[in-house]
């Protein structure tokens, strides 16, 4: 396979180049991604030789457990690594350690550092997380982050997807795609072997793995038609302990540690000799490992069920007689060997190792193990199992997962008589409801919450408990009734000393107050943040600054939310509140929306799409938005369906307004005015009546300017200006609030030619060919002769919102020029073409280079034209 590398010799000069430059001081992350088998780790291992001198190079490795070893690639650098990390990594519970302990780690030697992590597609939670910090800071390190995986087994769900869409808005960011051995180089590799090259190649399509293990298997006759004749082929004439050694390390699904071999193989490691000669087996004195995965799993594979379980047996014997053993490993070989009692006796302690690492997704997984069996547990601590899954789910957003078991939970307490238990646990199936974007069984069970608590003597659980209520009273615009409960939930939340629930409680209050029209609410809303941020409640603060910051954009007050937005998202950030920060990343998309950046609008918008409900919803109502106004790509109509239908769910106007005035939005700029009073009629007769409903201006507005009338609005919202007819004032109003879209529409309405050809000039400079084409046919209807013409065709014509250069690039990706060879093309630098190909990429939605051409194709971007 060292003769396949060679192909490889353009990936690893753009891998040495990045360790160089991180050498100095420019810090990036490359991607390494393919198929399996496709020479992701003989590249990596291949790179020791070219970086340089003095550079570190540390390995770590995610393995294909069915529960995911916490922090498991960082533990793989114990003995390579300062003790601070090691001993961080090896506890494991407090991730902000850990983060800094990896970042001291990068940081502080006087080398450069070159961290691999291969197989981040079998990632645990907690590693992504760790890798979501050290991305967001690698530019200002002295380091080199590479990461491999498979693209082909990434789904639309996957967990790596949001860390790889983080990646996408980072600067410094190569991504090499690994493509299959050419046949050329198949025939080399055949040659000595004297083997049919077309067939090799037939066979295996180019898999430099498959390649090398048919080509190993010596075949001539016939090549072994899978991976895993290939393999076995490999085994023939071991003898029949180290085929017994193989077979025990193969149902192990990481590197075997050397004390857990001693005592899994009698023999040690001297059984593995003649398969570490043949290259099944990597030894070395601290581990062994297989030296590819897929041998790994050729070996399992092969193995009859019984003997497969017989040998899980013997490594859960092991690790549960080993002091220290991971809890997680425990239960993944308890589950393979079919123990139950070791699932239910270890499968909680590794749910909450798993949960301390911040590893929910884990968690959640080990909880669902342990209560498939439920019958093993006492009822109060199978109701505590239910309730730990609950929140599990709720944390990593499995909202129909957290529902099922908090009733079932809640069916617990009441049972039970537990009146206490029976309050906390309502109050937390009420937020989860609310998380899942249910509004009706989300106050039910509120309700219920509050009576069972009434008179339970616990001040702290019922002070929650009325808070909660609050907070859905001010969801749902019952502002009156938000105060009332909120004021009741500060006294009691005084009386108990919490201030996490006082903040909470003020929060409500404010929040209402505010969005009722008494700005004193704007006051209480800042004292919330100023309490959670003197009782050191992350949770609260950010919750807090998330509603300041809504409010102050839905005020159009967008340079005072400017302030509160970066400290917010730092505070997330530093505290890795990844829920709240993709939340704020939402706010700031909307920010960007108004402020017609509207590149910067869809990359924040993009990370709310992973998140809950209430992120979603905002997030596919801006991404809709841009796609509005821009004229492209198409999709916005099935964007804003699915908003409006999580909106619908919520019944909260904060959701249906916004999404609402977008669909009047889209059904003017398509010619359709009945289409608009549909969308936003039903949704204007529940803003109409509330007292300072921030959408009820602009939904008046649509209406109006569809030819329906509706009752004066007499406020200065520049919306209500525009429908009153008074667009001058209402253009000043928008430039002073520097929202240059809605001051060019609200310039188009005046009755002076020369006004709306100011107003066209300021859409076609932000790229508004809808609102730009409705423009020019007023002024021809109006007998204007000189009517500019507008952007180039080449940008206008494409539905990707592709540049004329970006449409060039794609051209030369199509066909199959890299980068260095588009840059020579174009005369241009490589590092402006990465810039290219990044903005291609996320233009026309393609996840790799191999995907651009067929997305070109379906949208006609890969005809002929000057390159």
């Amino acid at each position: 396979m060292d003769r396949g590398i060679l192909e490889r010799e353009t990936e690893l000069v753009r891998l040495a180049a990045a360790a160089r430059e991180a050498a100095d001081g420019a810090g990036s992350v490359v991607l390494v991604f393919g198929e399996a088998g496709i020479g992701k780790s003989s590249l990596v291992k291949a790179l020791p030789e070219r970086l340089p001198d003095q550079a570190r190079m540390l390995v770590g490795e995610c393995d294909d457990l069915a529960t995911r070893r916490p922090l498991g690639p960082f533990r793989d650098l114990v003995g390579s690594v300062g003790a601070e990390l090691a001993r961080a990594v090896t506890e494991g519970g407090d991730r902000p350690r850990v983060y800094e302990a990896l970042h001291e780690e990068l940081a502080g030697s006087p080398h450069p550092a070159v961290l691999v992590v291969e197989d981040v597609h079998w990632a645990d939670e907690a590693s992504l997380d760790a890798l979501r910090f050290l991305v967001r800071r690698v530019e200002r390190l002295p380091a080199l982050l590479v990461l491999t995986y498979r693209d082909d087994e990434l789904t639309s769900g996957h967990p790596l997807r949001h860390l790889l869409g983080q990646l996408s808005r980072v600067r410094r960011v190569h991504r090499l795609p690994l493509a299959r051995l050419s046949l050329a180089a198949v025939r080399t590799l055949s040659a000595a072997g004297r083997l049919d090259a077309a067939q090799v190649y037939a066979v295996t399509s180019g898999n430099p793995f498959f390649v090398a293990e048919v080509v190993a298997a010596g075949g001539t006759g016939g090549v072994p038609p899978t991976v895993v004749d290939a393999v076995l082929a490999r085994l023939r004439g071991l003898d029949s302990a180290t085929v017994a050694a193989l077979e025990q390390l193969a149902v192990v699904p990481s590197a075997v540690e050397r004390p857990l071999i001693d005592v899994l193989l009698a023999d040690g490691v001297a059984v593995l000799a003649a398969a570490e000669q043949r290259g099944l087996l990597a030894v070395a004195p601290e581990r062994v490992a297989f030296r590819h995965e897929l041998i790994r799993r050729a070996v399992a594979d092969s193995l009859p069920a019984a003997r497969r379980i017989e040998l899980n047996r013997t490594v859960l014997a092991a690790l549960v007689a080993r002091p220290g053993s991971d809890a997680a490993r425990i239960v993944h070989h308890a589950a393979q060997a079919g123990d139950r009692d070791a699932i239910a006796r270890y499968g909680p302690d590794a749910a909450k190792d798993a949960a301390g690492a911040g590893a929910h997704r884990e968690a959640a997984a080990q909880l669902r193990l342990v209560l498939r069996d439920r019958h093993r547990y006492a009822p109060a601590d199978l109701a505590d199992l239910l309730e730990r899954y609950a929140v599990e789910c709720y944390t990593v957003a499995d909202s129909a997962a957290a529902v099922v078991a908090q009733r079932d939970a809640v069916a617990l307490r009441r049972s039970l008589g537990d009146i206490r238990a029976l309050g906390a646990d309502l109050r937390w199936l009420s937020r989860i409801h609310w998380w899942a974007g249910d509004a009706d069984p989300a106050e039910e069970a509120a309700r219920e919450a509050v009576a069972v608590l009434e008179h339970a003597g616990d001040d702290r659980l019922l002070a929650l408990a009325v808070s909660n209520t609050a907070q859905l009273r001010m969801l749902s615009e019952r502002y009156a009734e938000a105060v009332t409960h909120g004021e009741r939930a500060i006294a009691l939340a005084r009386k108990a000393g919490d201030p996490a629930i006082l903040s909470h409680a003020l929060n409500n209050v404010g929040t209402a107050r505010w969005r009722g029209g008494d700005p004193g609410g704007r006051r209480q809303l800042e004292e919330s943040l100023d309490v959670a941020l003197a009782a050191g409640e992350v949770e609260h603060a950010c919750r807090a600054y998330a509603n300041l910051i809504w409010n102050l954009l839905d005020t159009l007050r967008y340079a005072e939310a400017d302030r509160f937005l970066p400290p917010a998202m730092d505070l997330a950030d530093r505290a890795e509140h990844l829920g709240f920060l993709n939340y704020l990343h939402v706010e700031l998309a909307m920010r960007r929306l108004a402020a017609a950046d509207w590149d910067d609008a869809e990359k924040h918008a993009e990370f709310g799409m992973h998140d809950f409900v209430p992120a979603r919803c905002p997030a596919l109502t801006v991404l809709a938005r841009v796609r509005i106004r821009r004229g492209g790509p198409p999709g916005a109509e099935e964007l804003l369906d699915e908003a409006w239908e999580i909106a619908v769910r919520t019944r909260e106007l904060q959701r249906t307004g916004p999404v609402a005035v977008a669909r009047a939005e889209a059904a003017w700029l398509r010619g359709d005015p009945a289409g608009v009073v549909a969308a936003v009629e039903p949704v204007h007769a529940q803003a109409r009546d509330l007292p300072g409903a921030p959408y009820r201006a602009e939904l008046g507005y649509w209406l109006t300017l569809a030819g329906h009338p509706v009752p004066a609005d007499d406020t200065e919202h520049p919306y209500a200006l525009q429908a009153r007819g008074q667009w001058q004032r209402a253009a000043e109003v928008w430039q002073a609030a520097g929202c240059p879209y809605e001051h060019a529409v609200a310039l188009a309405q005046s009755p002076d030619p020369a006004d709306r050809l100011t107003a066209l000039t300021a859409l076609d400079a932000l790229g508004a060919e809808p609102q730009a084409r409705l423009i020019r046919a007023e002024l021809r209807r109006l007998g204007l002769r000189h009517i500019p013409r507008g952007p180039l065709a080449a940008t206008r014509d494409n539905p990707a919102g592709l540049t004329e250069r970006q449409l060039q690039v794609v051209r030369l990706l199509v066909d199959g020029l890299t980068n260095a060879e588009i840059a020579a093309r174009l005369v241009v630098s490589v590092r402006t073409v990465d810039n290219h190909v990044r903005a291609v990429l996320d233009k026309l939605g393609a996840p790799t280079r191999r995907q651009v051409a067929v997305r070109a194709t379906e949208l006609g971007l890969s005809g002929g034209g000057e390159t």
